[in-house]
């Protein structure tokens, strides 16, 4: 009988001790959520890092290296059309003096809070005479090649300009239709305020390219 008792009791003593292996084999399903949330915040970590890198970068390139603008006019077709937008190097006048024929965006004199894109014509020491529609520099007698014009200029009363030291003359390409040194009250840009030389059009995408 007492071997019979203990044979009916052995599996009620042993249930406690199948439920304690389960209960230890259940205990790695609690540590996954916390890895997971672990997983999670690192990840958005990282992607955090990367665009604030992204930030910085865009912030030094745009601040320091080039400069990005829209030309809303058409003083300057058919080298820049209406609305395009380009790219220019600051770096390029930081270090040296534009050429003539460079086009440049730059403070607009009479209101330096607006940015201008035009083409250098007057270099420093420059003498400027506009007569029948065509530039004379430095009193010679044969105008200036512009194989860059839309058009003809629309002959004026003459103009004489005496470009300063440190200082550009600068013109549309679209001469009939711009708005440029010809007519501002102050008339020539500083070197100081040369912001950056244009080099490329990125929009629209079909005209993406070199500009000059």
């Amino acid at each position: 009988m007492s071997s019979e008792i203990r044979r009916l009791g052995s599996p009620r003593r042993n249930a406690p001790e199948q439920k304690n292996f389960e209960s230890e084999n259940s205990e790695p399903e609690d540590f996954e959520r916390p890895e997971k949330e672990n997983s999670l915040k690192a990840e958005i970590l990282s992607w955090l890092q990367i665009l604030v890198t992204a930030a910085c970068i865009a912030f030094v390139l745009n601040t320091f290296i080039i400069a990005n603008s829209r030309v809303p006019s058409g003083s300057m077709e058919n080298t820049i059309m209406t609305n395009d937008r380009v790219i220019g190097s600051r770096l390029s006048y930081r270090f040296s003096s534009p050429d003539r024929g460079d086009i440049a965006i730059f403070r607009f004199p009479d209101d330096e809070s607006i940015y201008y894109v035009k083409r250098v014509i007057g270099l420093p020491g420059d003498t400027i005479d506009i007569i029948d529609g065509a530039v004379y520099l430095n009193g010679s007698d044969t105008p200036l090649e512009e194989p860059y014009l839309r058009q003809e200029m629309v002959p004026e009363e003459p103009m004489h300009f005496e470009v300063p030291e440190d200082s550009y003359f600068m013109m549309g390409d679209n001469r009939n239709h711009s708005y440029d040194a010809r007519y501002w009250m102050n008339t020539y840009v500083k070197h100081d305020k040369l912001v950056a030389k244009v080099l490329f059009r990125y929009w629209p995408l079909n005209q993406i390219g070199k500009v000059e």
